[in-house]
């Protein structure tokens, strides 16, 4: 058994092993590519464990831009025929070394609630609960009706600079254990809007007086996409946008030959809860939320 920095030869066993695993997190290769064949740096490390030239085990991390104080996230995994070997202790290890080198005060992961146990040994404690949904966008319901003055248009149409100012408002007021005080444009533009896993034309914004007021960002593919982020600026909430935008995002993936989108939120984010429900998500699986001082 190897436990070894990762690199670009793993993109398509990695790929594999998510889609194995946990195939509604969407990771894709477009994503891995870039991770991996990106510049060294500390707090953005990808850990393989290799048996007899098999992927078993996979381990990759971040720290959260903004955060204050600084925060990082990981995931990990392990083939099922693979655990209790140590695998996943030496990949847990290797991540929170990494995330340490680079400043990070506090280690987050969601994880399969069988594994809460395991990982109180490493001083996780759960704080929440958080609950994944995935729905074929062609069976969609009809979206509600556009209320006056407001456009649905997608990113491809939008000023970026635009999308960066509500998606600043968006994180300040995001549930969440991760608080993100400030995402700089240039570095939001680098690490979101230049992402090569932005799908902009199945991502929508609702525009009213020349301003973003609800958007929908979507991750991913052309199998599958990930909703990664839907906010309404908070004057304009209690008024359906995200369901509006939503559910047009949702009727472009369809159009582009989209099979699968995916989503997930807190268990106390109760009016995204309810407009995935009308929109026809069904929940797939439920994760606990860790955290662990570093």
């Amino acid at each position: 058994m190897e436990i070894r920095a990762a690199g670009p030869e793993d993109v398509d066993a990695a790929v594999a092993l998510h889609d194995a695993l946990v195939p509604y997190l969407v990771v894709t290769r477009s994503s891995l590519v870039r991770r991996l064949t990106a510049p060294a740096a500390p707090g953005r490390g990808a850990f393989a464990a290799v048996d007899d030239g098999e992927l078993v085990g996979w381990a990759s991390g971040g720290l959260i831009g903004g955060s204050d104080p600084l925060d990082g996230e990981l995931r990990l995994l392990v083939r099922p025929e693979y655990r209790g070997r140590g695998i996943g202790t030496s990949l847990l290890e290797a991540m929170h070394a990494d995330l340490r080198s680079a400043g990070a005060t506090s280690a987050r992961v969601f994880a399969d609630p069988r594994s809460v146990d395991w990982a109180a040994r490493f001083g996780y404690r759960q704080t929440r609960q958080v609950h994944y949904a995935g729905i074929d966008p062609r069976k969609a319901p009809d979206g509600p009706e556009v209320p006056s003055q407001v456009s649905l248009v997608p990113f491809t149409e939008v000023d970026p600079r635009l999308l960066h100012a509500a998606d600043e408002v968006a994180q300040r007021t995001k549930p969440g254990d991760a608080k993100i005080s400030s995402h700089p444009y240039d570095a939001w533009l680098a690490d979101i809007w230049n992402a090569p896993d932005l799908v902009r034309e199945v991502s929508v914004a609702a525009m009213y007086d020349g301003q973003v007021i609800a958007f929908t960002r979507n991750h991913g593919d052309r199998a599958k996409m990930w909703s990664r982020m839907t906010s309404t600026m908070p004057e304009y909430r209690g008024r359906g946008l995200a369901k509006l935008v939503k559910c047009a995002a949702l009727h472009r993936a369809a159009d582009a030959g989209i099979e699968g989108a995916y989503t997930a939120n807190y268990d106390g984010n109760a009016p995204m809860l309810a407009v995935n429900e009308w929109l026809g998500y069904d929940r797939i699986a439920t994760h606990a939320v860790l955290i662990c001082p570093l």
